[in-house]
């Protein structure tokens, strides 16, 4: 494997990771160097960017470098300001089409749309048809109904594809009428940068003023960061004021993004909010065979139970998923049936929990609910330590695949039937408690961020 297959490979890996609009802002213009006596060398355009991504996802391409290649143990990155990207060999144009790190590249610069990501191709099932059914109101009536829209949910879950498929039907049902704009809270938030460094704040007041359908994704990350915020602030009161639609989605709902200003949340809170949950099997048995067609691809109807049955909680953790499950199709032919997917999903499984430590799911189920971990571990029967005790308890069988005596064993030296019991009792509350998911999804990413 060459140096440029190997960083291809790991973008591709990296993508399906975090989101996309984190993966073009930080990481679209970045190369490997080389990779010799264990250490890959990443160049990136910037000393912000090279910052940037050796705190925020060093330890994730590490890991995904480490595991395309055993002999590398290290990472170093460097700026290289005159980065350009090598062609790309000749491929047959319908490989190209069916692998997701390059159409996931194919955004209208202008209004940064994917047109990917559309209406037809977006799944709606019990999950997700109050903010479908609101959608298609905001195309109707653009600016007129639920103004501000703000949709949140959990990583994964399809808010990306909803909020960018809004903007590509409005342009599509009125024929342009409308200037459409999609940015990340990344991108505003480099934007107010390079305006404050660059004595150009009426460039960015002019540009972002002058739009009709405002779209921001992950809108929680600009939380803490005061001239951005103040900037989105008066842009928000600016389009408002001349009825401009604004669309934002979010991790989590206004109130529980904990350093936003009040005023901003105060505005948010003005208009529509709506939640997406996670899918339901059936859903999720319809979602995987939209993206089989989208990729010219066919699975058993046993099979495609399979994987929706293992993967219950992130949709673009499927698409991954989906992507290993045709290669081992294609490449194992002779081996390829259900058993053999079953393992395959095992090992995944397996493999994505493997730098996760009983420890680090305590610690972050402990912050979340501002209690100690003693307090979790321990033999106390406090009311208001018995969730937390049994989050915890699930979070360890689902993301570490622990056995209930080991677990039970960790958590206060109980029996075993104490934490089936609470796995159970959990897992039926995700099921028919759409404000305890949005919880539950909070502590994951503080597990993630450990």
């Amino acid at each position: 494997m060459t140096i440029d297959e190997l960083w291809q490979k790991a973008l591709g890996e990296l993508e399906l990771q975090i989101s996309r609009p984190n993966f073009l802002t930080w990481l679209k213009n970045s190369r490997l160097v080389d990779s010799k006596e264990g250490d890959a060398i990443i160049a990136l355009p910037n000393h912000f960017a090279k910052e940037w991504v050796e705190a925020k996802y060093g330890k994730i391409i590490l890991g995904i470098l480490r595991t395309e290649d055993s002999c590398i143990r290290k990472t170093t990155y460097i700026v290289d300001g005159a980065i350009t990207r090598k062609p790309e060999p000749q491929r047959e144009p319908e490989k190209i089409e069916k692998q997701l790190v390059f159409n996931e590249l194919k955004s209208d610069p202008e209004s940064g749309l994917n047109p990917k990501y559309n209406i037809k191709s977006f799944v709606v099932g019990s999950h997700n048809e109050l903010a479908y059914a609101a959608s298609m109101s905001i195309v109707d009536a653009v600016g007129q109904k639920y103004n501000p829209f703000f949709i949140y949910g959990g990583t994964g879950l399809g808010k990306t594809h909803l909020i960018q498929a809004i903007g590509n039907e409005i342009h599509l049902k009125h024929k342009g009428k409308y200037k459409v704009k999609y940015v990340s809270s990344e991108k505003f938030t480099n934007d107010v940068i390079w305006a404050i460094r660059n004595k150009r704040v009426d460039d960015i007041k002019q540009a972002y003023r002058n739009i009709d359908v405002l779209i921001v994704d992950d809108i929680q990350f600009i939380g803490g960061k005061e001239k951005t915020e103040e900037e989105f602030f008066h842009t928000f009161n600016a389009l408002h004021e001349n009825n401009k639609q604004i669309i934002i989605s979010s991790d989590r709902p206004p109130r529980a993004i904990p350093i936003l200003e009040d005023r901003l949340k105060s505005r948010f809170e003005g208009g529509m909010i709506v939640d997406i949950s996670f899918p339901d099997y059936e859903t999720r048995v319809a979602i995987i065979k939209v993206k089989l067609q989208e990729r010219q691809e066919n699975l058993e109807d046993e099979i495609v139970g399979v994987i929706a049955q293992k993967i219950q909680r992130n949709i673009r953790e499927l698409e991954g998923i989906l992507n290993k499950v045709v290669f081992h199709k294609t490449h194992h032919a002779h081996l390829f049936n259900s058993p053999y997917v079953e393992k395959l999903m095992e090992d995944i499984v397996q493999q994505t929990a493997q730098n996760l430590t009983p420890a680090q799911v305590i610690k972050a189920v402990a912050e979340f609910y501002e209690i100690s971990m003693v307090e979790i571990t321990g033999r106390g029967r406090k009311k208001e330590i018995v969730e937390p005790r049994q989050v915890a308890m699930f979070l360890l069988r689902e993301m570490l695949n622990m056995s209930y005596p080991f677990i039970a064993e960790k958590m206060g030296k109980r029996d075993h039937t104490t934490a089936i019991y609470a796995y159970d009792k959990i897992n039926h509350a995700l099921n028919e408690n759409p404000s305890f998911s949005q919880k539950m999804v909070m502590i994951k990413e503080l597990v993630n961020k450990s």
